[in-house]
C-alpha cells in the first residue's frame, strides 16, 4: 500500500463526512473527496506530506465551496421545499462508513441552508469534528479570531443557542412510535399534543413526487396533512408499511408503499414535543435505501 492509498484509507470517513454535511448531498460528498484526491495524485503537495489532515480537509472545503455555487443555481430552480439527502447509517448498513457520531443531525443539516459557504464550513469542522479554532483557521484561511466570530454568527442564524451546538433529541425512538400508533389508531388529540404549538412540516418532492410546495405550520394544518396522507397512502394497492430505522445517525422512519420505498421521515423533538417534521419523497434522495 503506498502512502496516497493510506491516506485515503485514513482520512475517507473525515473528509466524507466534512463533504456531506457541507452539501446535503451524498453523491456531491462523494465527487468532492474523489476529485480532490484525483487532484492530489497530479500535484503531491508538500503540504500532504506535512499536515495531511489539515492539507485534505483544506481541499474538501474548497471543493464543496465550488459545488456550493452549481448547487444554488439548482436549488434556485428546485421544484418546492429542498431538504438535505438522508442516509442510512445502521451498522449492518454499507454507509456505516461515516462516523455516526461525527454526524450533525439532521435538523442542523436543514438550518444549514441559511448559512454561507464558510459560515457551513466553520461550523462542521468546529461542532461535527472537534477540530480545535487554530487548526480551523489553518484549513479555512482566516485569523482564529475570525473563526470565533464565524462560528458565533453561524449559530446566530440558526437560532442555536450557547448551550447547545446540537440539537440533541433523547427517547426519539420512543416518541417516533408513539406519534407512528397514535396517526395509525387515527387518534387526532394525541398526535396535536406530540406536536408543539408552532410545529413546522416540510416536505421535499423535488417535482418528481407529490409534496407540499411550501411548509406547513401548526398543529392543526400539521396533523391535516398526516392524517391526510396516512389515509391516502393506506389505499393504494399493497398497503402501507411503516418502519423505524437508523438515518443520519438518528431514529427515523422509512414508509413504503407495496414494495417501493415512497418517503423518509425525520423529526425534531424538543422540549417535549415535535418542533420540526421533515418528509422526502424525492425518489433521486432515496436511492440509498
Amino acid at each position: 500500500m503506498n502512502k496516497l492509498e493510506e491516506l485515503y484509507k485514513k482520512y475517507k470517513k473525515l473528509l466524507l463526512t466534512l463533504a456531506y454535511q457541507m452539501t446535503g448531498t451524498w453523491s456531491d460528498a462523494e465527487d468532492a473527496v474523489q476529485d480532490v484526491f484525483l487532484k492530489v495524485v497530479d500535484v503531491n503537495p508538500a503540504g500532504l506530506t506535512e499536515e495531511p489532515k489539515a492539507y485534505l480537509c483544506k481541499m474538501v472545503v474548497n471543493r464543496c465551496r465550488d459545488l456550493h455555487k452549481s448547487a444554488y443555481n439548482r436549488r434556485v430552480r428546485y421544484i418546492g421545499e429542498w431538504l438535505p439527502e438522508p442516509i442510512p447509517t445502521s451498522e449492518d448498513n454499507p454507509l456505516e462508513l461515516i462516523v455516526r457520531d461525527e454526524l450533525l443531525s439532521y435538523a442542523v443539516l436543514v438550518l444549514f441552508e441559511k448559512l454561507s459557504p464558510a459560515e457551513r464550513a466553520v461550523f462542521v469542522l468546529r461542532e461535527a469534528l472537534g477540530i480545535e479554532y487554530a487548526g480551523i483557521a489553518e484549513i479555512v484561511g482566516r485569523s482564529e479570531s475570525n473563526c470565533r466570530k464565524i462560528f458565533s454568527r453561524a449559530k446566530m442564524k440558526m437560532g442555536i443557542g450557547d448551550a447547545s451546538g446540537n440539537i440533541v433529541d433523547t427517547d426519539k425512538e420512543a416518541w417516533i412510535r408513539s406519534f407512528v400508533t397514535a396517526i395509525e389508531q387515527a387518534d387526532t388529540e394525541q398526535v396535536i399534543s406530540m406536536l408543539a404549538k408552532d410545529v413546522i412540516l416540510i416536505s421535499d418532492g423535488g417535482g418528481k413526487a407529490v409534496a407540499a410546495v411550501r411548509p406547513i405550520a401548526y398543529q392543526d394544518a400539521v396533523s391535516k396533512f398526516l392524517f391526510g396522507s396516512f389515509q391516502k397512502s393506506s389505499r393504494q394497492d399493497g398497503g402501507i408499511q411503516l418502519e423505524i430505522s437508523e438515518i443520519n445517525g438518528e431514529p427515523g422512519l422509512i414508509i413504503r408503499l407495496g414494495q417501493q420505498i415512497d418517503s423518509i421521515v425525520l423529526v425534531h423533538v424538543s422540549r417535549h414535543a415535535i418542533q420540526n417534521i421533515y418528509i422526502v419523497r424525492n425518489p433521486d434522495k432515496l436511492s440509498l435505501f
